[in-house]
């Protein structure tokens, strides 16, 4: 978070692909982030940058913030990796952008790149990770091990970088104790972030292959809130901050076939922290038949919570309580949790 509880302001440069030794199989970089794989060049990332200064959005208290996703930033040609972070440099010298962060992948973290990183202003590395079961990294055509994000973590330790994990739970052979176990893994890395990403079935990509000879059963929606929601509150309760769920939308991704299959929801990442809310106020929920009809009083904040993504949250509370939900005051004298109920 940055100066006065603003969000931090972070421009995307998309480098889909680059960078990458391997395909995994459920990866389609260009349709999910709607840019071609061609290789940026110093000129492309000095327009980005421009634009971003000029938005209406753009604000110096947000901390701005540089950030190369979508490929394998480490693993980029010497030019390329040198030329990105010399394009950046004039804009952290000006005061217009405070860092850089990049994704890599956890086996592709050579010393002296890490140095450059580091003299550029690079202070965050996010690593795909995928998750920690061998057995699932290497269905998925990982080419890298678990072992290798626990030594990559303790790599960017030493360099000085904030670390980030992602993870895609559904997998092939993943399953919900594995995930758990990924969980408990990654916890004891003490990362400074995570992002989880449900694995969806994208046109183009191997998984779409094994999905249509029935090779591969993606979660459900509701199977995949139900992980992420879990996993959310063992991070959170750890002090780990779950920064995204759920792929970001893209013109590409939302066109019609794009997404075969999978937990895809425009607002995945409102459903799992409804779910997170729900799982929290369940232990002070009326009995079921104890009302017939009841008021709910919560704080403003956690009012979009309790009501859900069209109201799915108070038809979840009616069927727990049995009871139908008249009406929803806001009461801040009540905490972020704190919930009252009063019969009608």
């Amino acid at each position: 978070m940055s100066k006065k509880g603003l969000k931090r302001l972070i421009v995307p440069i998309f480098i889909p692909n680059q960078g990458c030794r391997h395909r995994c199989i459920f990866c389609e970089q260009e349709r999910i982030t709607s840019q071609s794989s061609r290789s940026l060049t110093r000129i492309d990332v000095k327009a980005i940058l421009d634009r971003a200064i000029l938005s209406n959005q753009f604000d110096l208290r947000r901390n701005p913030e540089v950030a190369f996703f979508g490929g394998t930033f480490t693993g980029l040609p010497e030019d390329t990796f040198r030329g990105l972070l010399e394009a950046v440099a004039p804009y952290i010298e000006r005061g217009h952008f405070q860092s850089i962060r990049v994704s890599t992948r956890p086996d592709t973290l050579d010393e002296g790149r890490l140095e450059m990183m580091k003299d550029y202003g690079v202070s965050t590395v996010e690593l795909g990770a995928q998750c920690m079961d061998d057995r699932v990294l290497t269905l998925s055509g990982r080419g890298h091990t678990a072992e290798d994000t626990v030594n990559g973590v303790r790599t960017l330790r030493e360099y000085g970088f904030k670390v980030g994990i992602q993870l895609l739970p559904g997998l092939p052979g993943d399953s919900t104790e594995a995930f758990r176990s990924t969980i408990t893994r990654v916890i004891s890395l003490h990362p400074d972030m995570v992002r989880l990403y449900p694995a969806l079935v994208i046109r183009g990509t191997e998984l779409a292959v094994w999905y249509r000879e029935k090779r591969f059963h993606p979660l459900s929606l509701e199977e995949a809130i139900e992980i992420c929601a879990e996993s959310c509150m063992r991070l959170e309760a750890e002090k780990i901050p779950v920064i995204r769920m759920g792929l970001m939308s893209s013109p590409s991704l939302l066109q019609k076939g794009q997404i075969i299959a999978g937990p895809w929801h425009p607002s995945f990442g409102s459903l799992v922290r409804s779910r997170v809310y729900q799982k929290t106020i369940e232990p002070g929920l009326p009995r079921r038949g104890q009302f017939s009809r009841m008021k709910i009083y919560a704080p403003k904040r956690a009012i979009p919570l309790l009501r859900g993504h069209k109201n799915q949250g108070l038809k979840w509370i009616e069927n727990k309580t049995g009871s139908e939900v008249i009406e929803v005051i806001c009461d801040d004298s009540l905490p972020l949790w704190g919930l009252r109920t009063e019969e009608i």
